[in-house]
């Protein structure tokens, strides 16, 4: 089935946001497209010592550059584990998620049980779709009685891509427990009530994450995102516009639109027959 072209006329039914009914599957093919998805992207926890960064944010120049410079660290001494984290985490955020796990076992074969090396190997997994590796791997990492955060909060992202919401809101909620103020928690948990049609929710807790620490641009995309499923096209390009290249804006407003469009042409076939 041919989509609209954004530039064709928008009928009413597309400005007003998708029925409940329709919308958890428009939400999750968005996120799960990587359009602006954060929910593997929290950094240092209370007991682990390495940070992953998050190079979502780079422009394509960038990352390649950083890439570039990331690998040749690595391979100049494959047994770094800090090397091999950064390292997987630049090949996650161009969407060479089956590189980074490969990168990753490296490091795990030379850092057995390293909590660092385990929760990076977990997110890796998951972004390749390998979610109950990821889940095995991240629940040999917790500990029950010492709970790390950010291994919640991975564990979380896990389940919320596993269909498990409700599981995955008591993690993140476990978790802010114990780090009140960190933005990639709420903005987990926004993305979470995003998954199940719940999107006055999802853009509350998002505006939240916004005034917390760590907030970043991938956290104003997903808000974007959210707005746009809602039909508040204007918002959600205004804060697209303050993030990224306009070719980068007008390719996520088209998604958009493709998306819903596609959805009421699929009700209006239904609702025919």
């Amino acid at each position: 089935m041919q989509l609209q072209s954004e530039m064709a006329p928008v009928n009413r039914k597309l400005h007003a946001a998708p029925a409940p009914s329709r919308l958890s599957r428009i939400t999750r093919a968005a996120l799960m497209a990587g359009l602006a998805i954060v929910a593997l992207s929290a950094c240092a926890s209370n007991r682990t010592s390495v940070r992953s960064p998050d190079y979502s944010g780079l422009s394509r120049t960038d990352a390649q550059a950083n890439l570039a410079q990331l690998a040749a660290r690595f391979e100049a001494n494959r047994k770094d584990k800090v090397a091999a984290i950064n390292f997987a985490a630049a090949l996650r955020a161009i969407g060479q998620a089956k590189q980074a796990v490969s990168v990753l076992e490296v490091a795990q074969a030379a850092h057995p049980r390293d909590p660092d090396v385990d929760v990076a190997y977990a997110k890796a997994l998951a972004a390749d779709g390998r979610f109950a590796q990821a889940l095995n791997v991240i629940n040999n990492t917790i500990r029950p009685e010492t709970p790390d955060w950010n291994a919640l909060s991975v564990k979380g992202a896990i389940l919320d891509q596993m269909g498990q919401n409700e599981q995955a809101r008591a993690l993140y909620r476990q978790a802010m427990i114990m780090a009140p103020n960190e933005a990639s928690l709420e903005a987990n948990l926004g993305l979470s009530y995003a998954m199940t049609s719940e999107l006055d929710k999802a853009e509350s807790h998002l505006r939240l994450a916004l005034r917390k620490r760590g907030a970043n641009s991938r956290i104003r995309q997903n808000l974007a995102l959210i707005l746009g499923l809602q039909g508040r096209f204007d918002e959600a390009r205004a804060i697209y516009l303050a993030e990224l290249p306009p070719d980068q804006v007008e390719a996520n407003m088209a998604y958009i639109r493709a998306l819903l469009t596609q959805q009421n042409r699929w009700d209006a076939i239904k609702d025919a027959g």
